[in-house]
């Protein structure tokens, strides 16, 4: 897997997400959805670009019900674009990596 590609839980995302000091985008997923499968090998695209220094932060939102409560998330796949400890986008259903990118550049 990709060094840029975490899994997050409850317990480390404050320290990887919040505390980051670039953008994360944090993708809520099931295994069951095959969008959320078909948007993983872009998610790696993206996270591998270093133009683009982010981080992909991925949280399985069947395991970890409280961010997915927490976060409002009731449809995935959903993006969460995070920077400097706040969401400053969201992105719900199947997304282009095209569409990802250009969100990603309005912050850096």
């Amino acid at each position: 897997m990709n060094k840029n590609v975490v899994d997050i839980n409850e317990t480390n995302f404050a320290h990887e997400v919040l505390n980051a000091t670039r953008p994360v985008v944090v993708e809520f997923w099931a295994g069951w959805s095959e969008p959320c499968k078909a948007m993983a090998p872009m998610l790696e695209s993206v996270a591998e670009d270093e133009a683009v220094p982010i981080k992909v932060a991925r949280v399985n939102g069947e395991e970890h019900e409280g961010l997915t409560e927490q976060y409002g998330v009731r449809a995935v796949p959903t993006l969460l674009i995070f920077h400097q400890g706040g969401i400053q986008d969201q992105i719900v259903g199947h997304a282009t990596e095209r569409a990802v990118r250009e969100r990603l550049e309005r912050l850096i």
